[in-house]
């Protein structure tokens, strides 16, 4: 199975492809898609779509892994990560691509076993999983290949399995 994880944002998405066979992970690809804060917020949108696009065409993943979204304070930033992630969304939607979301508490138990783990666990246990040298930088990119991690733990279960025999999916 080929999952392509990706943290949203605005100023930096993450993505990460990672393959994922017989409880075995090889990394395919990872890397951050980058706007500059002097860009009209529009353009923005369009490169993000337009670089997802292209990630997804190369990779070619059999499911989209995506985090929730959860902010406590700045609205102004949630709306425009939304806004954001809603053309990665768009992007995975038109290749047919199916979309599975995750909050931070889901990928931190499927990554560490512990849904309280602090970031740098996280980050360390994604790289010892995908047999790397070191954490990929930024940490974005890290986070996306963990939530990608998340996807191929919960997709394995027997709740996700009847869920997609009966058509019904975790968004």
């Amino acid at each position: 199975m080929v999952v392509l994880g990706i943290d949203p944002g605005y100023a930096i998405v993450g993505y990460g492809a990672i393959y994922f066979h017989n409880n075995s992970y090889r990394p395919l690809g990872f890397g951050a898609i980058t706007t500059d804060a002097d860009t009209d917020f529009n353009r923005r949108l369009e490169i993000i779509f337009d670089k997802c696009s292209e990630i997804i065409k190369k990779c070619k993943p059999d499911a989209l892994a995506i985090e929730k979204l959860y902010f406590q304070s700045n609205q102004k930033t949630a709306i425009k990560v939304a806004q954001a992630r809603g053309v990665t969304l768009l992007a995975a939607q038109k290749q047919g691509v199916p979309i599975f979301e995750y909050t931070p508490l889901q990928v931190k138990t499927a990554v560490t076993g512990y849904g309280k783990a602090k970031k740098p666990q996280v980050m360390e246990m994604t790289r010892r999983l995908l047999k790397l040298s070191e954490v990929p930088k930024p940490d974005d990119t890290a986070d996306a290949l963990a939530i990608a991690i998340c996807h191929t733990q919960a997709s394995g279960t027997y709740l996700r399995q009847q869920m997609m025999k009966s058509d019904i999916h975790l968004r």
